[in-house]
Formats: structure tokens, C-alpha cells, sequence
């Protein structure tokens, strides 16, 4: 291909790819995530780990289906782009919409000051400022860290996988470092937390959903690889082995991890710990402590990176298939980036950043993204079943796609069954996209006006202009499958 044609170049190998798979699972939950499982297991240490355990299994499954999927469509959007093309576009419209006006960007609001709160525990001591003060300091923080990120991903796309890459590493290391020293607890006899391990007097199954839920939050961002699809360079062998290679490094440092919380902390003492990896590295480093922090900072800033990396293309994807207004789906000239979709990002991510509530808003909208992660991994029986000759580079063992929709399945019926208003505020904000599709989609599609063509087309080229943006210029010919397997 011409290096002067617009369209988004295949520029991520094996290596970038298992960055965009551990730079965004690895962010905040590792250090956040142990005390909602261990809350949520009645304080049982066995207990905890064994939902550790089984939320990386699930994660595996369902990271090895979107595998299979990415390989058989390969384009770029993710679980929107298989409810499209497996099932209908009304579907696919209520993932985006729930995808772009919520879940995305209060995630990376949510990140983003967990990133600020780490960071300025370095230096909030020797600053005495107040805790107003300090919540200030931490969205200012975060709003500047954001922007950072959105104007590096607009500006160069092989230096924001490239620094996806490196500091994937890091929060690796920072890990590593955190099961060394938890290695050298073990050595010196510091096992009093796992005697009995799996006693506990206030488990409560019904709260196992819960827990389920802290530990997948942990895992969140197995799928978004395929979302990036079309920039992967041989898809068909690099998404599938990217994905065995994270998966298997996340899963057994993140139970380690735990394993090493638990030489330092008692289960009371994380129970009531605001910052798990703080405390756990005061006894055990002193004054270098600091350490830790600034790897929860960097861990924060890679997922947030890929994050708003991968989002930005499932906008420029659900664009170009008629849900959003047409320049989303349109490349800068120069730097060769989705900057439209990017820049619809940035201001909703500030917008949520702002507000008191997102940690509530991202609980009411978990069990919808379980619905839509069960839907779309059922296209893999259901084109099992119609097409059974579709070629598939990388198929997995149809055991594996129904066992995840089972156990999405019984997620979201527990979670309805425990607390089913934050459930059924979640599906109303959902539902919430149907009138939006019949306006904004099937009727935007219909006769329209002389009058509004010419509005709508005086809006493109307006943005066109403003952005130095055109609709790629090229698509490759394997994107032509697609449209012909109905």
C-alpha cells in the first residue's frame, strides 16, 4: 500500500498487541479490586483467590472468543461490529451508544483520578494541603492527563502503541516487585493468613456475583485487541497468540499479587485499607515506598491510554456503518488517525471527570455490558450452526463460547436477583438508545429534506476543514467478505 494513501496502516506486531491487551486489563483494579472480592467472600483468603482464579479462567474464555471473532470479521469495532454483522444493527446501536456516552468514558474518568490519587500521595504529605483541596488536585490532574493521552494518540499512532508497550512493562515490573518482596514474606515464615483459608462465618453465596464483579472489573479490557483490528499486522496469528500470552501473564501475576498482599496485610487490615498497594509496600520498602505509587500511576496511565486508543476506533467503526454522524468515520491527513472519533472522546471523559457520580453510573451500566459481551460471542454458535464452511483462521471449541454465555448469564440473574434497581437502571439507560436509533439511524436513512442534506453536508465539510480529516481512501479487499456472508 502507498505510504502517501490515508487509512489506518497495520503498524501493531505481536509485541504491540500484547501491550494493548495488558496496558488496559492492568490499571487500577489490582489495586482496588482485592478488597471488594475479599468483602464479598465473607473475609475468606481461600475464597478470594479462588474468584481471582476464576475470573482469569472467564476472562481467558471470552478473550479467545472475541479471538475467533476478530479473525472470521476482520475489521475494526469489537463486540459492536459482531452484534451488527451476527445480528442486527439495533443491537450494535445500543452498545455504542451505551459504549460512547457511558461506560468508555467514565472508565477513563474513574482511572484517571487513580492515577491522581497515587501520584499525589507522593508529595501530599509534605504539602499538608486539605482533602478539598486534594480532590481538586486529583481531577486537575487527571483532566491534564487526558488530554495528554488524547493529543498523543491523535498525533502519532506508533508512539502511542510504542508507549503503550513500554509502560505495559512497567506495571509489570512494578508487580513482579510486589510478588518478590511477598516471595520473601512466604521465605521468613510470614503464612499465619493461610492457615484456614477457606473459613469464613459471614460468607454469603448470594454475594459471590459481587465478587465476581470486583475481580472481572480487574480483568476489563481482554476485548479490546479486536477492536483495533484492522491495524493489527497478520491478525489472523497475532490476535489469537497476543491474547494467549496476556491472558496467561495477567492471570498468574494477578494471583501472586494477592498472595503477596496477604504476607503484609491481614484480610481486617485490607478490608479497611484505602490504597492496598500503599500499604502493603510501607512495611516492606519505608521511605522508598514511593515506589509502588508511582507503578500504580504509570499502571493508570496505560489503561487509560489504550482505553481511549481502542474506543476512538469502535466510534470511527460505528461511523462508518451509518450510527454516528458521518465525519467520525474520517483520518487526518497528515498523522493518519481517527482524530474526529477521538475528539468526541475528550470532552465527555472531562464531562465525567466533573461529576460526583460516575462510580455509580459505571455500577448501574456492568450488567448491560455483560448482556452485550454474552450476545455478541453468541454469533460464534449461531454462524457455527448457518455458516458452517465460513473460513475461520483461529476457531476455538464450541464448549468454549457457551460456556461463557452461560456464565455471563448467571452473572446477570444473580446480580438481578441481589440488587436488581442498580440492574434495572442500567437496562433502562440502555433502552434509552431505541428511540435514539429510530431517529437518529432508521429515519436519518429515509427521504430526507433538500433542505437538511444540505445542512448535513455543510456541517461535514466544516468539520472536514477544521480537522484536516478525509474517509479512507482505501479499504482492503478482505473487508468485502463481510458483506457477502448474508
Amino acid at each position: 500500500m502507498p505510504s502517501d494513501v490515508v487509512v489506518l496502516k497495520r503498524q501493531l506486531g505481536l509485541w504491540s498487541c500484547v501491550g494493548m491487551v495488558i496496558g488496559p486489563i492492568i490499571g487500577s483494579g489490582i489495586f482496588i479490586s482485592p478488597k471488594g472480592i475479599l468483602q464479598n467472600t465473607g473475609g475468606s483468603v481461600g475464597w478470594a483467590l479462588m474468584i481471582w482464579t476464576a475470573c482469569g479462567v472467564m476472562s481467558m474464555l471470552g478473550a479467545l472468543c472475541m479471538a475467533e471473532l476478530s479473525t472470521t470479521f476482520p475489521r475494526s469495532g469489537g463486540d459492536f461490529m459482531y452484534i451488527m454483522i451476527g445480528f442486527n444493527k439495533m443491537l450494535a446501536f445500543l452498545r455504542v451508544f451505551t459504549f460512547v456516552a457511558i461506560i468508555r468514558p467514565a472508565s477513563a474518568a474513574v482511572v484517571s483520578m487513580t492515577m491522581g490519587n497515587y501520584l499525589l500521595a507522593v508529595f501530599r504529605d509534605d504539602c499538608g494541603m486539605t482533602d478539598e483541596t486534594g480532590e481538586i488536585v486529583v481531577k486537575l490532574l487527571a483532566a491534564c492527563m487526558l488530554c495528554v493521552i488524547f493529543a498523543l494518540n491523535v498525533y502519532s499512532v506508533p508512539t502511542t502503541y510504542r508507549l503503550q508497550v513500554v509502560l505495559s512493562a512497567a506495571k509489570v515490573l512494578g508487580l513482579v516487585l510486589i510478588i518478590f518482596l511477598g516471595f520473601i514474606r512466604i521465605c521468613q515464615g510470614y503464612t499465619s493468613n493461610f492457615e484456614n483459608a477457606f473459613k469464613s462465618d459471614n460468607l454469603d453465596i448470594g454475594n459471590i456475583p459481587l465478587a465476581f464483579y470486583s475481580g472481572l472489573f480487574a480483568y476489563a479490557g481482554w476485548h479490546f485487541l479486536p477492536q483495533v483490528t484492522e491495524e493489527v499486522e497478520r491478525p489472523s496469528r497475532n490476535i489469537p497468540l497476543a491474547i494467549i500470552i496476556s491472558m496467561t501473564i495477567v492471570t498468574i501475576i494477578y494471583i501472586l499479587a494477592n498472595v503477596a498482599y496477604f504476607t503484609v496485610l491481614s484480610p481486617e487490615e485490607l478490608l479497611t485499607s484505602k490504597a492496598v498497594a500503599s500499604d502493603f509496600a510501607l512495611p516492606m520498602l519505608g521511605s522508598w515506598s514511593w515506589i509502588i505509587q508511582i507503578c500504580v500511576a504509570l499502571s493508570c496511565i496505560g489503561s487509560t491510554n489504550g482505553v481511549i486508543f481502542a474506543a476512538s476506533r469502535v466510534i470511527y467503526s460505528a461511523s462508518r456503518e451509518g450510527m454516528l454522524p458521518e465525519f467520525l468515520s474520517m483520518i487526518h491527513i497528515r498523522w493518519l488517525s481517527p482524530l474526529p472519533a477521538a475528539a468526541l472522546l475528550l470532552p465527555l471523559c472531562l464531562m465525567m471527570l466533573s461529576g460526583d457520580n460516575v462510580y455509580t453510573l459505571i455500577n448501574y451500566m456492568s450488567v448491560s455490558r455483560w448482556i452485550f459481551l454474552a450476545i455478541s460471542v453468541a454469533v460464534i454458535p449461531y454462524y457455527r450452526w448457518k455458516y458452517p464452511d465460513l473460513h475461520r483462521p483461529f476457531k476455538v471449541p464450541l464448549i468454549v463460547p457457551i460456556l461463557f454465555i452461560f456464565l455471563s448469564i448467571f452473572i446477570v440473574v444473580m446480580s438481578f436477583f441481589k440488587d436488581p434497581l442498580a440492574c434495572g437502571i442500567g437496562l433502562l439507560i440502555s433502552i434509552i438508545g431505541i428511540p435514539l436509533y429510530i431517529v437518529c439511524v432508521v429515519w436519518f436513512w429515509r427521504e430526507k429534506p433538500v433542505w437538511f442534506l444540505k445542512l448535513m453536508g455543510k456541517v461535514t465539510l466544516f468539520m472536514q476543514k477544521l480537522m484536516f480529516v478525509i474517509h479512507q481512501e482505501e479499504e482492503e479487499k478482505t473487508f468485502l467478505i463481510i458483506s457477502d456472508i448474508k
